[in-house]
Parts: structure tokens; C-alpha cells; sequence
């Protein structure tokens, strides 16, 4: 029986074409109702292919200690977030010491497997947080995912919302990737 789409080489991090990822998928949360690995990884390839970028990431979904303990260790901020992303750059074969930095995903930069140059990185997800505001904004809780992977990708990529401008671009970047996925506006409030 041939593999599923999902299943297939380039969802294992083999090239498909010129772009190529792998996505490592970290649980440490026992939460129940959250989004299969499938479906994690599909997310971040969209927002990867509309940045024409080749990747090795980790998504870590976690609990609100890990994510209070990340924030304030990282960030100064001493709760949990629904979402950090920690860019370690572009990492190329040659040196593999940058294929190391970007977690577990970072080995298959170390082994040559990706095209370079490859962004490197790990997002973080803090579970609890995520179900909240999912609740909170009345939005489904696979739609405040698909979200937040997104953002997350676009921060290792260095976008960023820092300035009215800038929230602007990457607020419309995501509304448009997230609508190709069938995912409703997140920035507007069900409520």
C-alpha cells in the first residue's frame, strides 16, 4: 500500500521540489483534544512554502509551567504565553554546530538531508494557554492552533508585530494563509 500524502518522504523532510522541512513533533502536555501531528505539520509547511523557506523546526506543545518557565527565563515575563518562538537562524551543512543549536529537528541539517540554506528553530506552544483564549475568543480550538503555528513560523522567519506596520503585514500574511486553509479571520472575535 503506497503511503498516505502525510506520510509521504517530503513530510519526513525530503525534498519536494526545491523547499524541504522537517518538523519534530514534542508533546509534554497529557491534555486530550489537541491537533494531530498531521495536521501540526501541515500548518507550518503552509506558512513555510509562502515564505519560499527550507526548515528544520520543532513544534513543543507544553504545559503552563514549561511555558511560564521559558517566558521569564527568555522573555522577562514571568507567565505562561500562548505561543514563543526561538529562531536560531539559517544553518547549512558545513556547519554543523548551528545544526545542533536548532533541537532535535537540527539533525537532519547536521546529516546534510535539507537544502540550504535552512531556517532553524523551535516554537513553543503552551497548551493550556492555547485552550483559554480558544474558549475565551470563541474560536475552535484546531482553528487558535492552525493560528499560532503560523504566527510562530513568521516569527522564526523574523517577522515580527512590533510596530502598527509591521502587525499590520503580518496580521494580513496570516489572515491569508489561514483563509487557503479554511481557517476564519482569528483576528476577529466570535463574541
Amino acid at each position: 500500500m503506497p503511503p498516505r500524502p502525510e506520510q509521504s518522504a517530503a513530510a519526513a523532510g525530503v525534498s519536494a521540489g526545491r523547499l524541504t522541512t522537517h518538523i519534530d513533533i514534542q508533546r509534554h502536555s497529557r491534555a486530550s483534544g489537541l491537533p494531530s501531528d498531521i495536521l501540526l505539520r501541515r500548518w507550518a509547511r503552509a506558512a513555510l512554502h509562502d515564505l519560499q523557506l527550507s526548515a528544520a523546526i520543532t513544534l513543543r506543545l507544553v504545559a503552563a509551567s514549561e511555558g511560564q518557565r521559558l517566558n521569564r527565563d527568555y522573555r522577562g515575563a514571568d507567565y505562561a504565553t500562548n505561543v514563543l518562538s526561538f529562531e536560531y537562524g539559517f544553518a547549512d551543512s558545513k556547519t554543523p554546530e548551528r545544526g545542533r543549536a536548532a533541537g532535535a529537528a537540527g539533525a537532519a541539517i547536521a546529516a546534510g538531508a535539507l537544502a540550504q540554506p535552512t531556517l532553524g528553530g523551535d516554537i513553543v506552544l503552551c497548551v493550556p494557554v492555547i485552550a483559554r483564549e480558544a474558549r475565551e475568543q470563541g474560536k475552535s480550538l484546531r482553528a487558535h492552533y492552525a493560528h499560532l503555528v503560523i504566527h510562530g513560523v513568521l516569527h522564526l522567519a523574523g517577522i515580527d508585530h512590533q510596530t502598527p506596520r509591521s502587525a499590520a503585514r503580518m496580521e494580513a500574511r496570516e489572515r491569508r494563509l489561514l483563509a487557503a486553509l479554511g481557517f476564519a479571520d482569528p483576528y476577529l472575535l466570535a463574541h
